[in-house]
């Protein structure tokens, strides 16, 4: 999750966070939780759950694993479940991701984790960073996973601030983002946070969640994570990702459903295989404001 910056208006950063941002039931039968490669140089640590098909969950932007726990117990009896917190995320240690990019030695890790542990074309499923995350995979290492499911994330979310947009054109703002997330005192974060969380999710005590995870995440990382993302267009590169997709996005109450529609499709309109499917009623966090919608949404994409 992000802060608005620079006296931008609460409305605008919102936008912004619902496509930008990444996030409990606790899970606690055949579990375990062990760091990869190892604590030292982790990329993010897996908790493993369940039996059957492989099924890899990534969060979002500071979100904690503990985002996908009803998606877990949904699950659990028909696949095996390898649910990543990445570190440096909502009280993860940090590790290899102190220093550096976040998201591409992230994908690389997650390549070698499939490989070293023999999963069988995983379906990969990520929420907003995690989802730009999988389309990384996809890019770069296409044998890997046998479908992605993607949670409210764009093949280049820079499209958020300006419909024209390039890395080129925004890398300075992404640079002046960073900076500010960095250096940002403690308590102007937690009031920025705490009002980006409200424009994301329904709920109070899922608001309550996601300020949370936010503020035991490391700034560095969150910071540099979110650079990365403006700093990465997929956009090129969808006509050549051909592993097959389904996009689950939201419409909020009051937002054109319409004008949501074109804004997915037009993004992803060079990309094979992709399906799409709208949750109403919901806002960034689909799986927390409109789990059974989700669950159906989500079932219908493993079949």
């Amino acid at each position: 999750m992000l802060m608005p910056f620079c006296g931008k208006p609460a409305r605008y950063v919102a936008i912004i966070v619902a496509v930008v941002v990444a996030i409990c039931v606790a899970v606690s039968q055949s579990k375990a939780a062990t760091p990869y490669p190892d604590a030292a140089s982790a990329r993010f640590s897996v908790s493993v759950t369940g039996s059957g098909p492989d099924i890899i969950l990534i969060p979002g932007l500071a979100s904690s694993a503990a985002v996908w726990d009803g998606t877990v117990v949904h699950l659990k009896d028909h696949y095996r479940l390898h649910v990543l917190n990445l570190a440096g995320f909502a009280g993860e240690p940090a590790g290899a991701n102190a220093t550096g990019d976040v998201l591409a030695p992230s994908v690389a890790a997650l390549d070698a984790y499939i490989k070293a542990n023999h999963l069988q074309k995983p379906v990969v499923i990520g929420h907003s960073l995690g989802g730009l995350m999988t389309l990384m995979l996809a890019k770069a290492h296409p044998e890997d996973a046998s479908r992605l499911v993607i949670v409210d994330a764009l093949p280049y979310v820079g499209v958020i601030f300006n419909p024209a947009a390039t890395v080129d054109m925004l890398k300075p703002t992404a640079t002046a983002l960073r900076n500010g997330m960095i250096s940002t005192p403690v308590e102007v974060f937690k009031s920025q946070q705490s009002q980006t969380a409200q424009s994301m999710v329904t709920s109070t005590a899922d608001q309550a969640r996601v300020l949370d995870w936010s503020m035991t995440s490391d700034r560095r990382v969150l910071a540099q994570s979110f650079y990365d993302d403006l700093m990465i267009d997929l956009r090129p590169d969808l006509a050549a990702i051909t592993t097959p997709a389904t996009l689950l996005y939201p419409v909020s109450a009051g937002q054109n459903a319409e004008a949501t529609d074109a804004i997915y499709r037009s993004n992803y309109a060079a990309k094979p295989a992709m399906t799409f499917i709208r949750i109403d009623n919901s806002r960034h966090f689909i799986m927390l404001d409109q789990p059974e919608a989700f669950y159906q949404a989500l079932d219908g994409a493993l079949k």
